[in-house]
């Protein structure tokens, strides 16, 4: 008697299985892998609702506006005509505002908004974007328009190639994850021979808070949790505009201090900017209650023992990192290869000290 065959009583997928063929290794997924740091639909959320109380999200535009400021005035001195501008995450149009009401440096000079032709300002958060779009600044521009962006996170930039000449960007870089991709988006979108330049806040922003947060937090709960968000360091800035294929680099830091009653008026003015954390791992996201009132008391007291030395006003440090990179172009000034040289600083270096010793 013949043994009952075994392939009917098999299951389907089993047979199917038999002819699959199967991986024993684990492979990529193509592109470069995207680490993420920020919650970019916290940060959406946070953004949109603060410029949707309009009058209070105006009144802490102060630091926007200064950084702007600051940041206009590097444009400013390459002394050059822009026909078409970008002015990339430009929360309320700060960059527009500045250049329209900010006095030019000698009075018989042009007005500042007469050094470009066109203006787009973009923004992910359409309400903060569209906040200020009937004051009367813009019908002073030549010509404005207002762009809303998807998602960084998952949609790249929508501007054709070589459609700018010059790229701006004022405190608004510091929330994206990709910060290296969207660095190499700008230097497509720029036409040869054009700047970019950008204003985003550096790690040491808020120290202050940071360590009465820290502090405070060991003292009433015995640990502690990201309550400030981690932000880029100067000393990466360089490399990374150099990666995106940025040439003549130039990076500086400004710090700049605010004063403010007591910690809960510095964090409400956050709250107000769209300026809060928006951390992955932070303590909502980790299932916790957050910040309780006890821990506040004990920051409030923290933070005026260790950064208040007379008076009765807190200061707070925010830490700006300009940069400005140019895409590659015809004429621009390179280096002179290696080994060209024909005078050795060691030489120069030691009659310099020989000079000293004298």
């Amino acid at each position: 008697m013949k043994p009952a065959p075994l392939r009917p009583f098999l299951p389907r997928p089993a047979l199917c299985r038999r002819f699959q063929p199967c991986r024993a290794y684990a492979i990529q997924s193509p592109g470069a892998p995207n680490l993420q740091v920020f919650d970019s639909n916290t940060k959406y959320l946070q953004k949109e609702r603060a410029a949707a109380h309009a009058e209070s999200s105006r009144k802490v535009d102060y630091l926007r506006d200064e950084v702007a400021s600051r940041l206009c005035e590097r444009l400013l001195d390459i002394s050059r005509h822009f026909p078409n501008v970008l002015d990339l995450g430009a929360n309320a149009c700060n960059i527009a505002r500045i250049l329209t009401t900010t006095p030019p440096p000698a009075p018989s000079d042009p007005p500042l908004h007469t050094r470009l032709t066109h203006l787009t300002s973009a923004d992910w958060s359409p309400t903060l974007l569209h906040r200020d779009a009937d004051l009367p600044f813009n019908s002073l521009l030549p010509s404005h328009t207002r762009t809303v962006l998807p998602n960084p996170d998952t949609h790249p930039l929508s501007f054709s190639p070589r459609s700018f000449d010059a790229v701006l960007s004022s405190l608004s870089l510091h929330w994206i994850n990709d910060l290296p991709g969207l660095l190499s988006q700008v230097a497509t979108i720029l036409k040869p021979d054009s700047p970019f330049l950008a204003a985003i806040f550096g790690g040491d922003s808020l120290f202050e808070l940071r360590t009465s947060l820290q502090l405070a937090d060991l003292d009433r709960r015995g640990g502690v949790a990201t309550h400030v968000s981690p932000l880029a360091d100067v000393r990466d800035v360089g490399g990374l505009l150099q990666k995106a294929g940025f040439k003549l680099l130039t990076v500086d830091v400004d710090d700049i201090v605010v004063e403010y009653p007591d910690t809960f008026a510095l964090m409400q003015d956050l709250q107000a900017m769209g300026e809060s954390n928006a951390a992955l791992v932070r303590e909502t996201n980790a299932g916790l209650r957050g910040l309780g009132r006890d821990v506040l008391l004990a920051n409030e007291g923290i933070y005026r023992e260790l950064h208040v030395e007379g008076g009765e006003r807190i200061p707070a440090t925010w830490r700006v990192i300009y940069m400005i990179g140019w895409t590659a172009g015809k004429g621009q000034p390179e280096p002179l290869a290696r080994g060209t040289g024909e005078v050795n600083i060691k030489d120069i270096l030691e009659a310099g000290g020989k000079k000293e010793g004298k």
